[in-house]
């Protein structure tokens, strides 16, 4: 007998949850109604007959009344009822439910008309408060979801419309759950689909994106002019100090090369003059003083006029020998005065070191 009406009430559920459609949740009546816009036609099957014997779909609770008041909630699984005690007066899904929120127009900060549409994704948390708490639950938080996205994007310009899309998301599922609580509904999360704007807002829209776009490129190119400016100047910079610095090797390396050819210079007439003195002393040394000053009188009288249109002549400019034997007298005489200081102050005389040592003090 339990066998038999265990099918029984198996056939019945099975006829009455696949032959007629069905609200999430709805009062006792096999009538269908839509809940939601008609691009989106969510149905559900009508209320199950108390059939003693009754099993439960996974993911589903079935809300039980006893004479009109409310009894229990059946659980997923094998269940009795006692027949016409008790009552199945709502079915709620526990499953996740996805809600398409329609178009609707918002007014943001800056007074500019949007067009936007979302989706919003809650469950069922407590079917006693979905069941008794509001008529229909799901219908109730489509429209608070729609008054509460108005009222965050009125606080919102049109450029952080489109920059916070996430915190607007998180504060409109904030602002469903403080409300839903006592409907025994949880908004899961809340995403905008699209954003329209008017035309003329959207050509200027455009119209703003191609100025930042120039204004990025005219500074990236002013950037790179300054850079360029900058090498440049740091080049020339640089030149001049290597070239500076080139300078002053190059002088330093001329002076120090001018200073050594005077002191080879220097070495070599001190050298030339040693040997000249040691010539002179030899035999016919004075004959060979003579030919050297006759040799250089004779060439520094053939310059005279080359240099200059002015010249100074001696009176007797044209009596080599003369000149000659005056360059020699005064030669003899230098020589016999230098012998005659040596001697002294190798002599050791008193009144010559005296005097030698007098400018000393």
């Amino acid at each position: 007998m339990l066998r038999t009406l265990c099918r029984t009430g198996g056939a019945l559920l099975k006829f009455s949850q696949g032959t007629k459609p069905r609200l999430t949740q709805l009062s006792q009546g096999t009538t269908p109604r839509l809940w939601v816009t008609p691009a989106q036609q969510r149905w559900a099957s009508s209320l199950p007959m108390n059939t003693l014997v009754l099993f439960v779909p996974q993911q589903e609770a079935w809300v039980v009344e006893r004479m009109g008041r409310f009894h229990r909630i059946l659980v997923p699984g094998l269940n009795f009822l006692i027949p016409f005690l008790d009552k199945i007066r709502y079915v709620q899904s526990l499953k996740e439910i996805v809600i398409d929120v329609p178009e609707q127009s918002a007014v943001s900060l800056d007074n500019v008309t949007l067009q936007i549409d979302g989706v919003l994704y809650l469950r069922i948390l407590d079917p006693f408060k979905a069941s008794y708490g509001v008529e229909d639950p799901e219908y109730a938080v489509t429209q608070l979801a729609q008054t509460t996205m108005r009222s965050e994007l009125g606080k919102l310009t049109l450029d952080k419309v489109f920059r916070e899309r996430e915190c607007l998301n998180s504060n409109i599922v904030h602002s469903i759950n403080q409300a839903s609580d006592d409907w025994g509904i949880r908004c899961l999360r809340y995403e905008i689909k699209d954003i329209h704007v008017p035309p003329r807002v959207k050509e200027s829209m455009q119209m703003q994106v191609e100025a930042e776009r120039k204004k990025r490129a005219t500074v990236l190119e002013s950037e790179g002019t300054r850079e360029s400016a900058i090498n440049v100047a740091e080049g020339h910079k640089q030149a001049q100090i290597l070239a500076s610095e080139g300078q002053r090797e190059e002088q330093i390396n001329r002076a120090f090369g001018e200073a050594n050819a005077v002191l080879a210079k220097a070495e070599a007439k001190a050298k030339a003059i040693r040997l000249l003195s040691l010539a002179l002393t030899e035999q016919n040394g004075n004959a060979a003083a003579s030919l050297s000053v006759a040799e250089q009188y004779v060439s520094a009288f053939s310059n005279l006029a080359k240099e200059s249109n002015t010249i100074l002549l001696p009176s007797n400019s044209g009596d080599i020998s003369s000149m000659v034997t005056q360059a020699m007298s005064i030669y003899g005489t230098l020589a016999k005065q230098n012998p005659m200081k040596v001697e002294s102050a190798s002599s050791g005389n008193p009144n010559s070191a005296a005097e030698g040592s007098a400018p000393q003090q």
